[in-house]
């Protein structure tokens, strides 16, 4: 993990910070997803940038567990992938489409600012556990175990 008191940021900032198309591109991803922050965004650039790195390492020195490791990762996450160019055109809304904040706006077929209070007030169980972070990547397994805390969903029907 690190030492506490050396952190690293989990994300990396735009080079260009008032860049007209940018904003406008984030701003359109932002309002889709429910995100709240564009930090939320950037950490999800993060991540999709450390895979598609880790695949052009294996394109140019191969090596089988390394790349079955990166496979059976963005299985597990829910992005299917059989070859590592495929893990290159992974798209960013494929990885923001997993976030469990989205997972709960489409299963649940409410707006995503809706699941999102949801989450954060803990009353969305995923296979039986509380949750409290909308990014929380979920995997495929346990999408179908995602539900709503019992004494909420009694307050709905009524």
């Amino acid at each position: 993990m690190g030492h506490p008191k050396k952190q690293k940021k989990k994300f990396e900032t735009p080079r260009t910070p008032f860049s007209r198309e940018r904003l406008s591109k984030e701003r359109k991803i932002v309002n889709e997803f429910g995100l709240r922050r564009k930090k939320e965004l950037w950490k999800a650039e993060s991540i999709l940038r450390d895979f598609r790195r880790r695949a052009r390492e294996l394109l140019a020195k191969p090596d089988e567990k390394k790349q079955k490791e990166l496979f059976d990762k963005l299985g597990k996450i829910g992005i299917p992938c059989s070859k590592l160019e495929d893990v290159l055109d992974t798209k960013l809304e494929d990885l923001l489409s997993r976030r469990l904040q989205t997972v709960v706006s489409k299963r649940l077929s409410m707006p995503p600012k809706r699941a999102r209070q949801l989450i954060v007030h803990r009353h969305i169980l995923v296979d039986g556990q509380k949750v409290q972070w909308p990014s929380y990547l979920v995997p495929v397994e346990l999408e179908s175990r995602i539900e709503l805390n019992a004494k909420l969903r009694e307050k709905e029907v009524k």
